[in-house]
């Protein structure tokens, strides 16, 4: 079952000029993550796109960053080259509220915005405490 949906569009140059302050990407990637983008010559759009989608992933859980941090959302990629997604902390506590999940993202870039799609899949309704919505 669809729990939610998130979507983010980013324009590229804004990353680029974040890429000048040497902060930027150990504070919002993880290792891993900032390994695969040296392998991938730290081209701005690729890391503009791995950005939409921690915001879009944020988004399909309902809470933005509120006690999330950018590292607790790992956007990895399987074998076949084909985005992931890991969480951990409080993103992880937050999708598996009510059990198994998945979190489905499709990422594009053009010339000048990346942009991200993310979907949380609740695979089961068992239900394991209260989110917050604000009610």
């Amino acid at each position: 079952m669809v729990k939610g949906i998130g979507t983010d569009i980013i324009e590229i140059d804004r990353i680029e000029k974040a890429l000048n302050r040497e902060a930027f990407l150990t504070k919002m990637f993880h290792n891993r993550e900032i390994e695969y983008f040296k392998m991938r010559n730290m081209k701005p759009e690729f890391i503009a796109g791995r950005f939409a989608a921690k915001e879009a992933i944020v988004k399909a859980l309902g809470t933005g960053f509120r006690g999330i941090k950018f590292k607790d959302i790992i956007v990895d990629r399987n074998s076949l080259g084909k985005p992931i997604v890991v969480l951990k902390g409080e993103a992880e506590k937050i999708a598996s509220k009510y059990g198994d999940y998945a979190i489905h993202i499709s990422i594009s870039h053009g010339r000048d915005n990346a942009i991200a799609y993310a979907i949380w899949e609740v695979k089961n309704e068992s239900f394991k405490g209260r989110i917050n919505q604000g009610n």
